[in-house]
């Protein structure tokens, strides 16, 4: 089954994307108060709205140049960590998928797993170190299952979701091991990590505009 997700539609999960962060930035901001920098609601939504900026001004595009300059863009205007991670998983979106107009739901899923896999090359985060990667690497396992199950795009995206939101709520209770957060120590256990937060965000946007 399966179906294909065209450029048009990628680019509506951006502006999806960026309203739900916008939505959501003070409660970003909150969460980031506890064990961060206090900055990740603001920084992303200044990044996004950039970017609805950005691929705007670069009108009909391929998959991979709308993904690229999504990436590039997030690099050169989000401060902190989000930027380069972000940028980089957006960035290996689009070298995975490439100059196409229209995406399989398969395709969508090999280029999720190397946006992880940038993601986490780029922070030297895993699992269970309380960070985007707690809800972003069972995001994309549930993701590649669901596609290789023959699952439809909005059935394999709600299964991501589903995965990332468990992934999120499983950072709260973890002490962390990365980033500004680790230097809190046991005092960050407790609090929900942002970074998390914002891949449910990401992969919720997904399910709406994709499936």
């Amino acid at each position: 089954m399966g179906d294909e997700i065209s450029a048009r539609a990628l680019a509506d999960w951006l502006r999806e994307f960026a309203r739900r962060i916008h939505e959501h930035r003070d409660e970003l901001t909150r969460l980031d108060s506890a064990i961060g920098d206090a900055d990740h609601g603001t920084n992303m939504d200044r990044g996004l709205t950039a970017v609805v900026a950005a691929i705007d001004a670069l009108g009909p595009a391929t998959a991979g140049q709308l993904l690229k300059k999504t990436g590039m863009t997030l690099v050169s205007t989000v401060g902190g960590a989000s930027g380069p991670l972000y940028g980089t998983f957006f960035l290996r979106l689009a070298t995975a998928l490439g100059d196409v107009d229209v995406v399989t739901t398969a395709q969508l899923a090999a280029a999720f797993r190397a946006g992880l896999e940038g993601v986490v090359a780029r922070g030297k985060a895993q699992a269970g170190d309380k960070t985007m990667v707690d809800a972003l690497s069972p995001a994309v396992d549930a993701l590649e299952a669901a596609a290789a199950g023959g699952a439809t795009t909005h059935d394999a995206l709600q299964a991501a979701r589903a995965a990332g939101e468990r992934g999120r709520d499983a950072t709260t209770p973890m002490q962390a091991r990365k980033g500004r957060a680790s230097y809190l120590g046991e005092r960050s256990v407790g609090h929900q990590d942002p970074g998390a937060t914002s891949v449910e965000l990401l992969l919720s946007a997904a399910v709406d505009t994709l499936g």
